[in-house]
């Protein structure tokens, strides 16, 4: 019986990448293969957008003669971006303790002490855990049911990387990882050299449409193609970047905002008011500066706070800065 080209394609790559997968483990497991497929994919292409400039625009190689520093930052940009991409890729983005083997690895933040629990046992997380819901909530209620692990507040188990987050915001298939606590901050850095790397990639694409359109069509055809996924992919970036201030500033993240009404300690909260925000400046200091070794748990707010945080700004809130 013949076999359909498909089936023998697949059939051939499966046989190359077990091959591989002799020298690289890391090829054995389908989702790791495809991850790091999509990162190859993802350096080519830059590379890609890159190396048209170098190959068909006379001005940019004339330009990078007279003035050197111009093509270094440039080129520098691109580098730190593709740093920052395996950087946020490959750290971890938060996990609570694993109560299988009692190891604690945070620092709880609960009521602005500081209290480490570091080398404590299962108990201790338990006990400190449900010390953030409020008084009366069962264990069970907020026990992960695919790792057992009780989750704090915020956190949430990712069923694309198998494990709790803490502070889990949403998994990124082109990272290959959860966006949570742990590297937040850095994805945000990613999306913004991201975006001016697109922005200053277009402006060069767009003056050697300007000066050579007529030249050579195939050339131009070319350009146009690559400027228009450009342009789609920095539109992308750009509303991704601002959708990830909104959320820095108001101390929220993907998961909370879409899933609102879905998540039980968040239910019964009005739209507009944001539970764990402690104003625009402390939240922009706390995801930015106060990073430390360790991770940080947030205690859900009182009944007598979150009155005060649905209370309506007014003038003498401004001059007080209640906002910040």
């Amino acid at each position: 019986m013949a076999v359909p080209c498909g089936g023998s394609l697949r059939d051939t790559w499966d046989r190359f990448f077990d091959r591989c997968s002799r020298f690289f483990p890391c090829l054995s497991d389908p989702a790791r293969r495809s991850a790091l497929c999509l990162k190859v994919a993802l350096v080519v292409l830059h590379l890609i957008y890159v190396s048209i400039l170098f190959i068909f625009d006379k001005d940019f190689i004339e330009k990078t003669k007279q003035q050197p520093w111009y093509t270094a930052i440039y080129l520098s940009l691109l580098v730190a971006t593709l740093a920052q991409y395996f950087l946020t890729s490959n750290t971890s983005p938060g996990q609570p303790a694993s109560s299988n083997n009692g190891s604690l690895v945070i620092t709880v933040d609960a009521d602005q002490l500081g209290r480490n629990l570091l080398g404590s046992n299962a108990t201790s997380w338990t006990k400190v855990v449900m010390d953030m819901y409020p008084p009366g909530t069962s264990v069970r209620t907020w026990t992960c049911s695919y790792c057992n692990v009780v989750q704090p507040p915020r956190a949430k188990h990712c069923h694309d990387c198998d494990k709790c987050v803490l502070q889990f915001d949403h998994h990124c298939v082109w990272l290959g990882t959860c966006i949570g606590q742990n590297n937040h901050c850095r994805f945000w850095w990613y999306i913004c050299e991201e975006t001016a790397l697109c922005l200053w990639t277009g402006i060069l694409y767009i003056s050697y449409l300007k000066s050579n359109i007529t030249k050579a069509w195939w050339v131009d055809v070319i350009m146009i193609l690559l400027l228009a996924t450009l342009f789609v992919s920095l539109i992308f970036l750009v509303l991704l970047l601002l959708f990830h201030s909104y959320l820095i500033m108001t101390n929220q993240t993907t998961y909370e905002l879409v899933r609102r009404r879905r998540i039980p300690y968040l239910r019964g909260i009005p739209e507009r008011v944001y539970p764990f925000s402690q104003g625009v400046c402390r939240n922009l200091y706390n995801f930015c500066l106060a990073r430390s070794t360790y991770y940080k748990m947030e205690r859900l707010p009182t009944a007598q706070e979150l009155e005060e945080k649905a209370r309506p700004y007014t003038c003498l809130d401004a001059l007080t800065c209640r906002c910040c």
